[in-house]
């Protein structure tokens, strides 16, 4: 059985605790170890911060982050979306260290933290405009198991 979610909230920074811990408290439902679900939340705080650092700039007015989760067979899928400018060079983008805000002291390490904490991910431009983040983690906590166990 498949059970998702879908939050789209304005693109401040107060948001971001909110979209992690919303996410976290989904998968509870699979049983996660302290440090699967400290993986996903470390992954989305990543996403959502680059999209409002990075997508709408200082233009926060009326923007909006959208998360979408779904979990399907123990396995956690979440994508991280805005609308905003974009990333000209994805793969550039993804190298560790890269950042566009060095002046704010960015570290340029958020798709490389998202990758190691995710067991995978993807970056694609959003039609016709912005950013899409896909991350996968698998779970399979100790419900799963029984449920599958007793099919």
């Amino acid at each position: 059985m498949k059970n998702e979610m879908t939050l789209t909230f304005s693109a401040i920074s107060e948001n971001e605790a909110f979209a992690r811990n919303a996410v976290a408290a989904f998968c509870v439902e699979l049983d996660p170890t302290i440090d699967q679900i400290n993986d996903i939340k470390t992954a989305v705080s990543e996403a959502v911060t680059n999209c409002i650092v990075h997508a709408y700039a200082d233009d926060k007015d009326g923007k909006f982050v959208t998360v979408k989760t779904d979990i399907t067979d123990g396995i956690v899928h979440i994508v991280v979306s805005d609308t905003g400018v974009g990333i000209e060079d994805i793969q550039h983008a993804m190298q560790p260290f890269f950042t566009t805000k060095p002046e704010q002291e960015r570290s340029g390490m958020g798709f490389t933290v998202m990758e190691s904490f995710m067991d995978s991910l993807s970056v694609e431009r959003n039609i016709p405009s912005g950013t899409v983040v896909s991350m996968t983690k698998t779970i399979r906590g100790a419900d799963w198991k029984k449920k599958k166990h007793s099919d």
